[in-house]
């Protein structure tokens, strides 16, 4: 049985192929997930540092990996 990847997983997959990727693009290259789950997923991963998220003004966020050896 082929086990389906978790909302967690598929984000972190998408960020790792676009580091640095706008929120709106991230949820874009997510097929088959609402923009408000993918909003919830990265805002908790967030909070558990899992992913930075950036705002860059205008309501654009950019999602990207934290630094290896910097936890914030």
């Amino acid at each position: 049985m082929v086990e389906q990847a978790t909302v967690v997983d598929r984000i972190m997959e998408a960020v790792r192929r676009a580091p640095g990727c706008q929120l709106d693009d991230l949820v874009l290259s997510l097929p088959g997930l609402t923009w408000n789950q993918v909003f919830l997923e990265v805002d908790r991963m967030s909070r558990t540092g899992q992913v930075r998220v950036t705002s860059m003004g205008e309501g654009t966020y950019t999602v990207t990996l934290p630094s290896k050896g910097k936890r914030t």
